[in-house]
């Protein structure tokens, strides 16, 4: 059994007493243990400001994404090790152990390739001077500096390599040191990753620290500098938005919470065409994906009434194919859910949405999951259900079920009867949508637009080449409104704001030049 320790202040530290266990959730063995009780946060936090954030601020773009660059080979070089701890911490099969670790390590490489790009400078000028007078010398240029401050990131259980170092590329890039805190219950792969960085040697001194564990009094330590940035619920999300460092010492804060994402296939999908098995594809990999865990899953399906029983039809049958059980080979198709208390909300969950809809498939029974004992582990079916009344429902456009779960909600496929579901949900990471007839979509699109930070458009010339919806990409803004937190992260370079001030420079304009 592994005791986990935080690294802050540029030294592995452990806290006091036996801590808080992390199990396998495929066989509720403990695996390790951690605490951060009697650790000194105020001292973290201002070591980071004052050693981390000068070693940092100090190279040149170029340089801080060769260290990128170097991070992303780290943890690479370890990828079959950390496979099996994602395994045997998360409960991932071997494809959403990828999906995690090489997204961390893919997202540190497209910020290093950013850096690269934008060469030897320390900060990033923002659009053109612009004349201020009369005449031609007196400008003004806005440019934007990294902040002298600390970044604290707050991640949730069921991303702790991609959560983890997607946050972390943006803010080395942009010249801010982190102190990051895994979800307690999956830190152990977070805890490895970092462990391999610091036995690397090559992290700036202070750039990077680690707390395994609860938080404790880390945010009272914030400032007008520092920065927090939190996925998880929209209830954490709340109680962070009223703590004193962010109320009374405007902390800059970013939240991406809970999100009611949804599919929505136009009139013209018909049974057996490309984009008809495209919307099938992507749905059942957003239920089984990461057993329903990710923030961009899919958890309302809007179909037309006409064609509402082929696809429950063709769900239900990809989705009963899918073998439930430990990972430890390719026959396991979805693992378990993290923790024991994931899996009461989850079947809570389920069960308060069946007073709206009823059950395709799956469902709360429990599940006899291969490769383990009987009534051992975190383990339920993929569940689809389907709603009585889509329109006049509530429950089931207020709760997530942060699980293999989502459901059909037929509709009479009119633009407007699709845009008012949507809305319903008030606010999502991202949105599906499936349709060839340009007027029909460009319908939608204002009603999509306007409660997603992402929408995904499929149609039958680009069917074969569509992404994944659940798949957040670098280059692209990650957030969203209203429930979903209202925060935005990534979005190539758009990242760095968060990190940095904004700030008009006025004077001559021969002198900013040579200091720009």
């Amino acid at each position: 059994m592994q005791r986990l320790q935080s690294y802050l202040c540029d030294t592995w530290q452990d806290g006091q007493g036996e801590g808080r266990a992390l199990v396998n959730p495929s066989t509720e063995a403990v695996v390790a243990t951690t605490t951060t009780r009697g650790l000194d946060l105020g001292a973290a936090a201002h070591y980071a400001r004052t050693v981390g954030g000068p070693a940092l601020r100090a190279l040149t773009f170029a340089e801080r994404g060769s260290l990128l660059k170097a991070m992303a080979r780290a943890i690479y070089e370890h990828r079959e090790a950390l496979l099996d701890l994602s395994r045997d911490n998360n409960g991932t099969t071997r494809g959403d152990g990828k999906f995690d670790i090489d997204g961390a390590t893919g997202t540190l490489a497209a910020y290093a390739r950013l850096g690269r790009d934008l060469g030897e400078r320390t900060f990033l000028l923002d659009g053109e001077a612009e004349k201020l007078g009369s005449g031609a010398r007196y400008v003004g240029q806005h440019v934007r500096m990294p902040r002298p401050g600390v970044a604290v990131h707050i991640n949730a259980f069921n991303f702790p390599a991609w959560g983890t170092f997607e946050k972390i590329a943006v803010a080395f890039l942009a010249g801010v040191p982190v102190i990051t805190k895994p979800a307690t219950a999956t830190a152990h792969l977070t805890w490895r990753m970092v462990q391999i960085l610091v036995e690397s040697g090559i992290l700036p001194a202070g750039s990077l620290s680690l707390l395994c564990g609860s938080a404790g009094d880390l945010l009272d330590h914030l400032g007008p500098q520092d920065g927090v940035a939190f996925t998880g619920s929209a209830d954490t999300g709340a109680v962070l938005r009223g703590h004193a460092c962010v109320v009374e010492r405007s902390t800059r804060i970013n939240i991406e919470a809970d999100s009611l994402n949804s599919a929505v296939l136009g009139p013209d999908v018909v049974p057996g065409t490309d984009l008809w098995h495209c919307a099938v594809r992507n749905i059942v990999k957003d239920i089984t994906q990461k057993t329903g865990q990710k923030c961009t899953a899919v958890r309302r399906i809007m179909v037309p009434e006409a064609v509402a029983d082929d696809l429950s039809s063709a769900l239900a049958e990809e989705l009963g194919r899918v073998q439930v059980g430990y990972p430890v080979d390719r026959s396991v198709g979805m693992g378990p859910v993290a923790t024991a208390a994931q899996l009461r909300d989850v079947r809570a969950g389920i069960e308060a949405l069946c007073e709206e809809a009823d059950v395709v498939v799956g469902g709360t029974a429990p599940v006899q999951a291969a490769h383990t004992e009987s009534g051992t582990g975190f383990f339920v079916a993929p569940t689809l259900l389907r709603a009585r009344d889509a329109a006049s429902a509530t429950r089931l456009h207020e709760l997530e079920v942060f699980g293999p779960c989502s459901t059909l909600m037929p509709y009479d496929g009119s633009v407007d009867a699709a845009g008012d579901l949507l809305a319903k949900g008030q606010g999502m990471l991202v949105s599906s949508v499936y349709a060839d007839d340009r007027s029909w979509v460009g319908g939608l699109l204002p009603h999509a637009a306007a409660w997603n930070g992402r929408v995904v458009m499929a149609s039958k010339k680009v069917a074969d080449q569509v992404l994944p919806p659940g798949m957040v990409l670098p280059n692209q803004m990650h957030g969203g409104p209203g429930r979903a937190g209202g925060g935005e992260e990534l979005g190539g370079l758009r990242g760095l704001e968060f990190y940095t001030n904004r700030t008009a420079l006025q004077g001559d304009a021969g002198v900013l030049r040579k200091l720009l």
